[in-house]
């Protein structure tokens, strides 16, 4: 699984620096993606002890390289909106990921259906309207609102919870309302027949944070997505347990500014879950092609162990990422969000790949009997990303996108759901 020997280091610059102020647009760094002017963090910067949501919006989904989206809009039910434009839909994400024909008919273990929990800060409180907005005009049905987690429900469910399992919300945030909009829509996208749970932190607190996982596995998830994170600290393996939960799969965003390694990805527990650009090539075999996107997080960590049987040069510790999945916002996903925002807008950043590998895990109906080491161990069932970079590293194999394990990509993409 490891990739050819590179004898000379890649010259090229990440995304470096801190995550822009919510709401603002973020600077072109050297050497980063194009049109960078035209692009915007969600949440600002996180404070010591707090991580920051990952979405990331394009402001002006015009230059988006693909343009307007072509072919039906698959729109059913009624809505109050008229159907996205530009950015991807689930057809496309399935199509890339060889899931359409389970993404229709997954989801279930023994006739149950799999629930994939949301874990984010604050509360959305258009949430549930808000996605089955999406829902209606993406061809997925619409999910009704439950009070408590049901295995005998006709249809898939939506529930939503505070960090204890009450139904109490915290305050509302329009920058993290983006973040759970993002990740709500994206489960529908992979998965549209899951149940789906959000679970809302009282505060982007690592304790806050991992409070809601547990109780994201309490009430019965079995998939966690969490789409944050924050720069590496010494005090990290203090948060460890939380996200130690073996027979749930529980994914993280590797982070969005570039070389260089984020926590909670960093948790020897989790499937850290790296960037792609991905775009259709009708070149290819598959359709699509894939390229490390330049601001998806990796590295080596300071302060993990390797728990995960990983072999990646140069890094005795825990390397991230471990599996990839599209996260480039210049070739984003049509996401629809009204706290606080217009409507239909267009997201990126690994806080699109953390629930699409999520939904995957719970496609594949078996993460009760599975690790996060899982994919390291049937790695040829993914799409494996041999081109790209994040940024400058001693060690290329941490920045560099090549054959087998990489730092930006992983192991590869969903290539249906046998990885996983």
């Amino acid at each position: 699984m490891r990739k050819s020997a590179i004898t000379s280091l890649i010259a090229c610059v990440g995304l470096a620096g801190s995550l822009g102020v919510g709401g603002t647009a973020v600077a072109a760094p050297s050497g980063g993606p194009s049109a960078q002017s035209d692009q915007a963090h969600s949440c600002a910067a996180p404070a010591p002890g707090e991580a920051a949501c990952g979405a990331i919006q394009l402001l002006d989904p015009a230059h988006n390289w693909r343009g307007s989206h072509v072919g039906s809009d698959g729109h059913s039910g009624t809505t109050t909106a008229t159907a996205p434009t530009s950015g991807y839909r689930p057809a496309d994400l399935q199509s890339a990921y060889n899931l359409a024909s389970i993404s229709s008919t997954g989801g279930f273990v023994g006739g149950v259906r799999q629930t994939v929990a949301i874990v984010d800060a604050y509360d959305d409180p258009y949430a549930f309207n808000d996605v089955n907005i999406y829902r209606g005009h993406v061809g997925a049905t619409a999910i009704p609102l439950l009070s408590k987690w049901s295995s005998t429900a006709t249809g898939p469910w939506f529930r939503k919870v505070n960090q204890s399992g009450g139904t109490s919300t915290p305050r509302g945030n329009s920058s993290w309302a983006q973040e759970i909009s993002l990740d709500l829509d994206m489960v529908s996208a992979i998965c549209p027949n899951c149940n789906i749970l959000l679970v809302e932190a009282s505060s982007p607190s690592y304790t806050n944070l991992g409070t809601a996982v547990n109780t994201a596995v309490a009430l019965k998830a079995n998939a966690v997505s969490n789409s944050y994170g924050g720069p590496e600290s010494s005090s990290e393996t203090s948060y460890d347990s939380y996200y130690d939960h073996p027979g749930v799969a529980v994914t993280v965003s590797s982070g969005d500014n570039g070389y260089g390694v984020e926590y909670p990805a960093a948790s020897p527990y989790v499937t850290a879950v790296g960037g792609t650009t991905l775009r259709p090539d009708s070149a290819s075999s598959r359709g699509w092609s894939e390229s490390a996107w330049s601001g998806a997080g990796s590295g080596c960590s300071a302060y993990e162990p390797n728990g995960l049987g990983q072999t990646a040069t140069g890094c005795p510790n825990r390397a991230v990422a471990d599996v990839s999945a599209e996260a480039d916002p210049s070739t984003g996903v049509a996401v629809y969000d009204t706290y606080g925002a217009s409507g239909w807008l267009v997201f990126g950043g690994t806080s699109v790949a953390s629930p699409i590998v999520a939904s995957v895990y719970a496609l594949a109906g078996n993460a009760a009997s599975i690790t996060s080491s899982y994919p390291y161990s049937h790695a040829s069932s993914l799409n494996d990303v041999t081109s790209g970079s994040n940024g400058t590293c001693t060690v290329s194999d941490l920045c560099t996108a090549g054959v087998g394990y990489d730092g930006p990509t992983g192991l590869g993409t969903p290539n249906g759901t046998g990885a996983f």
